[in-house]
C-alpha cells in the first residue's frame, strides 16, 4: 500500500506540447507522481492527502476527468441525502468538495497580482476544507486508485467509493473541451489527442487509472458504474447506487431524482453547471475561452469529431489495455 509519493520529470516527445500549449498563470509545470501526471503545486500536497484521516461514513466519489463525475456527485448527494431537491441548491463544491482541487490550480501568483480576487477555502486549501467539514462527508477525487489516502484503501474503514468511468474517445473530446474552458489549454483538438493518448495529461495514464478501481469491483465499499449505463438506463443505476448507499427509494422517488439529474435539468442548474466559476474566470482574466462546462453529454461523440487515424489509434490502444480485464465499453 502507497505510503510514500516518489517524483520524477514528465519527458517524451509530447512534453514539448504539453509545455507549449498547457502552462497558464496558476499551472506552471508538471510532474509525476509515482508514475502519474499531475501539477508541479501537486508536490507540496501529495503526502498531505496520503495521510488524511477517513471517517467510516464518507462517501468518495472518484473518476477521471470528465467521465460523468458531476453527474454522478449529483445522484450520490441526493440519494444520500433523501432527496433533499432545496438542499441541493447549495453550490456542489461546497458540500461535495474536490479534494484535488487545490494541487490542480496554484492560484498564488494570481492572487498576489489581483489583491481583490476573493477565493473560498474549497479552492485555497481543499484538502483542509474537506478536513473541517461535518460528517458525513461527501468528496470527489480524480485522484487513481493509488494516490488514494492509505486509511482509504485499508479494509478497517467503512467508507464507501463511487467510481464512474466512460470511453476513452468520449472522455478525451470532453475532457479537451474542459481544459479550453477551465484549465487554460490552448492548443488543438489533434495536439490534444495526442497528449491524452502519450497518457500526457493529468491524473493519467487513462486506463491505469480505469483498472485501478475496476479491480476494486468486488469490494463490497466499492460501487464500479459507466457512464454510458447511466445513458442508457439511468433509473436502473439509481436504484443500483440507492441500494449501495442503504436507501431504499420508491418508484416515484427514482421518477423525482431522475428528472432532477436529466441533462437539461443539470445543464440550466447553477449549483452543478459551474457557470459561476467561469464568470469568475472571465471577471479576472484567468482564462480566456468561451463555452459550457455542460455540452452535449451525449454517447460517441468523440468518434465524430476525430480523425479516422486516432479512431483507429483509439481502438488498438484501448484494445491493449483492456485485454483479459473484462472491462469493455459499448
Amino acid at each position: 500500500m502507497t505510503t510514500e509519493i516518489k517524483y520524477a520529470d514528465v519527458d517524451g516527445q509530447v512534453s514539448e506540447i504539453l509545455n507549449k500549449t498547457f502552462v497558464t498563470s496558476f499551472r506552471n509545470g508538471y510532474l509525476k507522481a509515482n508514475d502519474v501526471v499531475l501539477p508541479v503545486y501537486y508536490r507540496k500536497f501529495g503526502q498531505r492527502i496520503l495521510d488524511m484521516e477517513i471517517r467510516d461514513d464518507d462517501v468518495w466519489v472518484c473518476s477521471y476527468p470528465k467521465t460523468g463525475t458531476t453527474w454522478t456527485q449529483e445522484m450520490v448527494w441526493c440519494i444520500s441525502s433523501d432527496l433533499d431537491f432545496e438542499g441541493a441548491k447549495q453550490f456542489l463544491p461546497e458540500r461535495f468538495p474536490f479534494l484535488d482541487h487545490t494541487p490542480l490550480f496554484d492560484y498564488e501568483k494570481d492572487l498576489l497580482e489581483k489583491p481583490d480576487l476573493k477565493l473560498p477555502l474549497y479552492v485555497l486549501d481543499s484538502i483542509e476544507y474537506i478536513n473541517r467539514m461535518k460528517s458525513p462527508r461527501y468528496i470527489k477525487t480524480h485522484l487513481p486508485y493509488k494516490l488514494l489516502p492509505t486509511k482509504l484503501k485499508d479494509q478497517s474503514t467503512k467508507a464507501k467509493i463511487v467510481y464512474v468511468a466512460r470511453n476513452a474517445k468520449d472522455t478525451c473530446l470532453s475532457y479537451f473541451h474542459h481544459c479550453r474552458l477551465l484549465e487554460g489549454y490552448k492548443g488543438n483538438f489533434d495536439d490534444f489527442c495526442k497528449l491524452f493518448t502519450s497518457d500526457s495529461l493529468c491524473f493519467s495514464p487513462f486506463f491505469d487509472h480505469l483498472l485501478g478501481y475496476w479491480e476494486q469491483r468486488n469490494d463490497p465499499r466499492v460501487l464500479f458504474l459507466k457512464y454510458e449505463d447511466m445513458k442508457r438506463d439511468l433509473r436502473s443505476v439509481i436504484r443500483r447506487t440507492g441500494k449501495f448507499l442503504g436507501k431504499d427509494l420508491a418508484d416515484d422517488q427514482v421518477l423525482a431524482l431522475e428528472d432532477h439529474l436529466s441533462f437539461e435539468s443539470m445543464k440550466n442548474n447553477r449549483a452543478v453547471n459551474y457557470e459561476p466559476v467561469i464568470e469568475i474566470n472571465k471577471t479576472y482574466n484567468l482564462i480566456d475561452a468561451d463555452g459550457s462546462f455542460m455540452r452535449s453529454g451525449k454517447v460517441g461523440g468523440g468518434k465524430e469529431k476525430m480523425s479516422q487515424e486516432f479512431v483507429k489509434l483509439f481502438d488498438e490502444w484501448e484494445g491493449e489495455c483492456l485485454e483479459n480485464s473484462g472491462l469493455s465499453f459499448d
